[in-house]
């Protein structure tokens, strides 16, 4: 599906914020596929549809990941809104023809994972960096600044502050997001 098709399709499922926000991570990963050598069209879909199940409510979710037979975990059945990136990978999927590694971009993007693709790590590190958003929860000028310069190093700053973020909150921690830190600091 080309991307104008895709846009619009998203346009009709998010609020007006929510969808500045996504024209927002697809400008910021066709930013950052230049930089990081990734197919600058395969990005910016990615950017776009990545939220595209974020405003659905708890009670879709659940039903979403019921009848389409998505595994979800523990911690998802807490923090059932964890669960947009793995509906809207199957969405994507499905509705716009993506393909495996750019369904992983969109379920990796709210948690991050061990040994994560370059493009996971453009989608991850955009959805906290497009130009948008404000920074109540990340110091996004520090790491809009750091994510032309070393990818990697951005992931881990972002985790860093997410981590703390949850903490201060006394909220839970998705392992995957702990995981995703240490293979990120082991293998630096």
């Amino acid at each position: 599906m080309e991307y104008k098709e895709i846009e619009e399709d998203v346009k009709k499922q998010l609020s007006e914020f929510r969808f500045t926000h996504s024209l927002g991570v697809a400008k910021k990963a066709v930013e950052l596929a230049k930089i990081y050598g990734v197919d600058e069209e395969i990005a910016k879909k990615v950017g776009i549809a990545h939220d595209v199940a974020k405003e659905m409510t708890d009670e879709e979710m659940l039903e979403y990941v019921k009848e389409n037979n998505i595994p979800i975990d523990e911690i998802e059945k807490v923090k059932i809104s964890l669960l947009h990136g793995k509906i809207g990978a199957d969405i994507a999927g499905k509705k716009y023809g993506f393909t495996k590694d750019m369904q992983d971009a969109i379920i990796w993007h709210t948690t991050g994972r061990e040994n994560m693709s370059m493009l996971e790590k453009i989608i991850y590190v955009s959805d906290k960096t497009e130009e948008n958003r404000k920074g109540n929860r990340f110091n996004v000028e520090k790491s809009r600044k750091m994510s032309k310069e070393n990818i990697d190093e951005t992931l881990i700053f972002l985790m860093d502050e997410l981590i703390a973020y949850n903490i201060d909150k006394n909220a839970i921690i998705h392992p995957k997001t702990i995981e995703a830190r240490n293979y990120l600091l082991l293998n630096r």
